[in-house]
């Protein structure tokens, strides 16, 4: 009897290890959000280790492919080799992958621009998902892709372009912008004579190469849209790349919008912007995965405010954000005491977008700036988690607004900020990261504010377009968009204004005295701002001759 009750004690306290173990596991599990596969679209810090960031701060593990199996400006990339790599990192250790289409398909964003890929290959490619998913039955897959922007003239497209776009880039954008008024509501007598025009003004040759690479990118997007509806994806998310009320680009959504509406919102959009939205959809990963819908409000500037159409856009700022709250799983609500986030978008009261480097962007109040810091201050003061999409310069921040954020101590009360590129980037890119933020602990908050507001503030608004008119005597060859024998001479200059400017309106952060501006892809227009031991490892490897105007 005695043995009979020892063996009963031995297999209870067995029985209770067992759940104990059981139950640590799991509570492990919670902790450790675990490890996310993300493809961005190419190597630029933003679509790259800056949204990463954005995830690591979660806790999550992200794995991206190394760097030189990512497209860059002058490498396209490689899409078989991406392939293998993301077969051979799928894993179960996986929860989610969120992955470019572009990049698998053409290489990279550049090289669905430039590519001369028959579309035989570019069918094979983008069949490629649907046996990925057959082998990855239960991954929550997330695949973002894009509608090939029309660039308003050669500048304009940052010479990312076929070469022929920086002669006749202006007349290709106009052409197709009438092409597609022509469409939507007939063109007068004056508008088919400029039709007739511009065909006889551009070469055929070039007109029929960019048209041809749009329609297979058009045929690779519809393709995508099948895959959707056969549930190959979770979530298909297309991206209007640059583009206008009137363009080729809006033709193509338009077309892709109706081919793919029986989907619905909930599995399929196409939206207005490209290199935020591996963004979004990293967002809505989370969100699914913890099955969650955040709330948010949104509040405007007044004026035009949410009717506003921003540059580089085709649509009203008000229906770009409501396209993406939707993206990433989140419901829009109707005030602010119901919402997990308050989002905050600085618009210009006459619903005009500048150019950072505009001489209006000197800092002095402006009309609705003094109105929109006191929505921020009294949103804050009333405990609400506030984020601030300042989208009132297009490529950089609002010089009076970061005085006021500045003045009024709200720089590091706010949870989220950003204005870094276009206003449906930078609104899209900042809705985002304020979402994530409810999961974020205070110093996370306070490092990605710190990136932003090196970049977007401090490099974009002001070092860069004070440095690019002093770009023809510094020494070396090298213009804005190829700095070449400029790079290094370009990298110490700015470096030397990020420091002082940091230094009188930046208080001290983690690696504040140990800052490196450098030009991944050897132009002024982004830039990689390094901190701390970040910097002075680059600064050993690459340009010691710049060492004591850099980091000290």
């Amino acid at each position: 009897m005695k043995k009979f009750f020892i063996a009963i004690v031995v297999a209870l306290s067995i029985c209770t290890m067992l759940t104990m173990s059981i139950a640590q596991a799991k509570n492990k599990s919670k902790d450790q959000p675990g490890k996310i596969i993300y493809i961005p679209h190419d190597n630029r810090p933003i679509s790259d280790k800056q949204t990463a960031e954005v995830i690591e701060k979660l806790g999550y593990e992200v794995i991206v492919p190394p760097n030189d199996l990512l497209g860059s400006r002058d490498d396209l990339g490689n899409p078989e080799k991406l392939w293998q790599w993301l077969e051979d990192n799928t894993t179960k250790e996986i929860q989610a992958a969120v992955i470019s289409s572009d990049s698998l398909i053409y290489g990279s964003l550049v090289g669905s621009r430039k590519h001369n890929l028959n579309e035989q290959i570019i069918f094979e490619r983008a069949a490629r998902f649907k046996e990925f998913r057959k082998d990855h039955k239960k991954l929550p897959l997330y695949v973002f892709g894009s509608i090939m922007r029309t660039p308003q003239s050669g500048e304009a497209s940052g010479y990312e372009e076929p070469e022929y776009y920086r002669s006749y880039g202006a007349d290709i954008f106009r052409y197709t912008a009438l092409k597609d008024k022509q469409d939507m509501e007939g063109l007068n007598f004056r508008e088919k004579k400029e039709v007739n025009f511009l065909e006889r003004l551009i070469p055929t040759k070039s007109l029929n190469d960019w048209m041809d690479r749009r329609q297979k990118n058009l045929n690779a997007n519809r393709q995508l849209i099948d895959l959707a509806k056969g549930n190959a994806f979770n979530y298909l998310l297309l991206g209007r790349d640059d583009n206008a009320p009137y363009s080729q680009t809006h033709k193509e959504s338009r077309f892709l919008q109706e081919y793919g509406k029986d989907l619905g919102k909930s599995k399929y959009q196409a939206i207005a912007g490209i290199d935020e939205i591996g963004m979004l959809l990293l967002t809505r990963a989370i969100n699914d995965r913890n099955k969650k819908s955040p709330q948010v409000y949104v509040k405007y500037n007044w004026g035009r405010g949410g009717q506003t159409i921003p540059a580089y856009s085709d649509e009203t700022i008000e229906a770009s954000i409501d396209s993406s709250i939707i993206a990433i799983g989140a419901v829009k609500v109707p005030s602010p005491e119901r919402a997990n986030v308050v989002l905050t978008v600085n618009t210009n009261p006459n619903g005009k977008t500048y150019e950072a480097n505009y001489p209006i962007n000197d800092g002095k109040e402006r009309e609705g700036t003094k109105y929109f810091a006191e929505i921020i201050s009294d949103y804050v003061n009333k405990g609400y988690r506030v984020a601030v999409a300042d989208i009132a310069f297009a490529n950089g921040s609002d010089n009076a607004l970061m005085e006021q954020l500045k003045d009024r101590g709200l720089l590091f009360k706010i949870k989220a900020y950003s204005g870094w590129n276009t206003p449906t980037n930078s609104a899209n890119f900042v809705l985002s990261t304020a979402m994530l933020s409810n999961y974020m602990t205070d110093k996370a908050i306070d490092d990605l504010l710190i990136t932003r507001y090196l970049d977007d503030w401090v490099y974009q608004a002001n070092v860069r377009n004070i440095i690019a008119r002093q770009l023809n005597w510094l020494r070396g060859d090298g213009w804005y968009g190829t700095l070449n024998g400029k790079r290094d001479v370009v990298s110490e200059r700015a470096t030397n204004m990020l420091n002082h400017f940091v230094s009188n309106n930046l208080p001290q952060f983690e690696g504040s005295n140990k800052l490196l501006v450098t030009f991944p892809w050897n132009r002024m227009f982004e830039s990689d701002i390094l901190r701390g031991q970040q910097a002075i490892d680059e600064v050993d490897r690459n340009t010691p001759h710049i060492k004591a105007a850099t980091v000290e």
